[in-house]
């Protein structure tokens, strides 16, 4: 972590310097603002901590509630969210907080009496490694208490506007804020009153319910499985011995429970089948009582017993399936001729059921895509055309993820005779396993996905995939490090340079490796003016929209730093301060190269600010790196960006 930019910083190094939009914020709401997002769940406030990195963006998130959340619904942190809280610098608070799932256990009906329930098998949570990080159990009201401090520290000294409830919108065909927002007071003084505000740009984060969505005119399409499940947080005493082990249990007398203990100790969740609903029942299922949950529980899990001592919060639902056809307020036959203006994220896009554990992570992911894209477009570093990529990206996510979530509900409500094989439940929770982790998204090849042309030189960091980290050694203080680990959500596109063989030495000439790849890349992307560095702000810092750096295939003892490009140790700050932290070495212990499938040759790979691979090239593929960026960038823009 760096901090000392423009001078020695003693105090809290994660509250960064005011800029922008924090400077003199107003505490009331603006009548005129960038970006306003509608709702305080997941999806809205990760994008309003993206976006609070954008100084030169006016961006407030408001929320009919007064204040934030107590006691939130989703629990579940897949290892991908926790990688997307890494970059947000909280990943470590949250894990040592948190309940971390490490196997799960299954359970199934006595063979020689049905009525008892055994453990049948237990299965490691990764088996694959598909992360370094954890799946996580940890209330989403944390989750949320976490982005609200990310985005107070941030430049723009972000807080939400609570007590604003959304009522409808206009979007006008020209003007600076073509978007015309009717609000209502829910909370305060004026409750009850009516305020308009105009935006550039607005973001539906407004669950199921959402009245953005409506706004727009799209409609959730889908299907209700007739299958109602209680679900409850509980401080209870059992005889059960998995309470604090995940766990799927099927009994003899067809129910079934999936069991997921939570943070903190003692608490846990149960999921109780309640069985089939009556397509007549008309919403009736959702008045059984917290006390009939618990006798359905006691049933399921016999022979042991469970005595409830305190609900902290419990519901019922029936499982349903639905997706909008659209995530932004485009009609299909204006695609590519009309800019949208309302996009629409998370719950207000997609609806499933909470057994997959994927509706938060999912939401989150849909916020942090649409808002690096905002900020880009705002600040003048990209066109409008970028933001056509957020629904075409992320609808089709939502796609799979129901897809996933019908099969696996599905599944767990199955009677233990109606599966085909008897580990037919474990074997899939195992095979799918990189779905719930959240690493099966591939973006398509669009303006912000290059082709897999190049794949070959660097397998192991799949095109449109996210970016898989990796050991490596920083060259400077010698300290190991994930490579990974460094890319902080600062909105900046990451290129990463895996050098060929030859490697700056002491001893050796400047120019060690003219005729070196890396060495000839270093100085084209330095120095041409079709290099996406030369749309950098002449008056920002040389990495302000590009965080470019160097890994060798030498341990670190054989690159001397003094004799690596320029390029690789930008100067920053008023001070003008040389940065250290972007030349690395393999480790070997656990090679880059080959864990990663690195052509020995060299390979460039570059990587978006969601964290996802937009594109894999040869050292020597200048023209065609240009050619990528050429139209995601406005070359030579007046303003800069200010450096946090």
């Amino acid at each position: 972590m760096q901090f000392h930019h423009y001078g020695y910083v003693s105090g809290d190094p994660r509250v960064q310097p005011a800029a922008g939009a924090g400077l003199n914020r107003p505490q009331e709401l603006p009548d005129e603002v960038d970006v306003l997002i509608v709702g305080t769940g997941p999806a809205g406030m990760l994008a309003a901590a993206q976006l609070s990195q954008f100084p030169n963006v006016t961006t407030r998130i408001i929320e009919r509630r007064p204040g934030r959340l107590a006691i939130g619904q989703a629990d579940g942190i897949q290892a991908r969210s926790v990688e997307t809280f890494q970059a947000f610098g909280f990943a470590e608070r949250i894990i040592a907080e948190a309940y971390a799932i490490t196997e799960m256990a299954f359970w199934k009906p006595d063979i020689s009496d049905p009525s008892r329930i055994v453990r049948t098998a237990r299965t490691p949570d990764d088996p694959a490694g598909i992360s370094e990080f954890p799946h996580l159990i940890v209330n989403q009201a944390r989750v949320l208490d976490y982005f609200a401090e990310y985005m107070a520290n941030a430049p723009t000294r972000m807080v939400p506007d609570y007590g604003y409830e959304f009522q409808g919108l206009e979007v006008a065909d020209e003007g600076e804020y073509p978007v015309t927002v009717t609000l209502l007071r829910t909370a305060g003084p004026n409750e009850g009153q009516e305020r308009i505000v105009r935006a550039k740009y607005v973001v539906g984060a407004d669950g199921a319910r959402s009245k953005v969505r409506q706004a727009i005119g799209c409609t959730l399409a889908g299907d209700a499985a007739n299958h109602a499940w209680g679900v409850m947080d509980a401080l209870a005493v059992t005889d059960f011995p998995d309470i604090r082990t995940k766990c799927a249990i099927q009994s003899g007398t067809g129910g079934s429970i999936l069991l997921i203990p939570r943070e903190g100790g003692h608490l846990f969740r149960m999921y109780v089948d309640l069985g089939e609903v009556d397509p007549g029942d008309k919403g009736a299922v959702r008045n059984t009582t917290i006390e009939e949950i618990i006798a359905k529980a006691n049933e399921i899990l016999h022979p042991y017993t469970l005595d409830v001592r305190d609900v902290a919060w419990h519901s019922v639902y029936e499982v349903g399936h639905r997706l909008t056809d659209r995530f932004d307020d485009v009609l299909p036959e204006d695609r590519g001729i009309q800019t949208p203006r309302v996009f629409i994220s998370g719950d207000a896009c997609h609806t499933h059921s909470a057994k997959a554990g994927q509706g938060m992570n999912v939401s989150m992911q849909d916020g942090l895509n649409i808002a690096w894209k905002l900020g880009h477009v705002l600040e003048g570093r990209s066109p409008e055309s970028l933001l056509s990529t957020y629904s075409e990206e992320r609808q089709v996510v939502a796609k799979n993820l129901i897809d996933f979530d019908k099969e696996w509900s599905t599944m767990m409500a199955k009677k233990p005779e109606e599966f085909a094989n008897p580990s037919e439940l474990e074997d899939f929770y195992v095979s799918t396993a990189e779905f719930p982790a959240g690493f099966m998204t591939q973006y398509a090849h669009s303006m912000l996905v290059g082709t897999a042309d190049h794949q070959a030189l660097a397998s192991g960091f799949p095109v449109g995939k996210r970016f898989k980290s990796a050991p490596v050694v920083r060259v400077a203080d010698t300290n190991p490090v994930h490579l990974g680990h460094h890319a902080t959500a600062d909105g900046r596109w990451r290129i990463y340079v895996f050098a060929d063989a030859a490697v700056p030495q002491a001893g050796q000439e400047r120019d060690y490796g003219a005729s070196s790849p890396a060495e000839l890349f270093a100085k084209w992307i330095a120095n041409s003016p079709e290099s996406p560095l030369a749309a950098t702000p002449s008056d920002a810092d040389p990495d302000a929209w590009f965080d470019v750096k160097v890994v060798y295939q030498q341990p670190h003892t054989d690159v001397d730093i003094g004799k690596v490009p320029a390029v690789f140790k930008p100067q920053v700050g008023p001070f003008k301060l040389t940065d250290y932290e972007k030349v690395y070495a393999a480790d070997p212990a656990a090679d880059i190269f080959e864990l990663r499938g690195l052509n020995r040759c060299g390979v460039v790979v570059v990587v978006r600010p969601d964290q996802y691979v937009a594109n894999v090239l040869p050292l020597t593929a200048h023209t065609e790196l240009g050619a990528f960026f050429a139209p995601l960038l406005h070359h030579q823009v007046q303003a800069a960006v200010p450096s946090a």
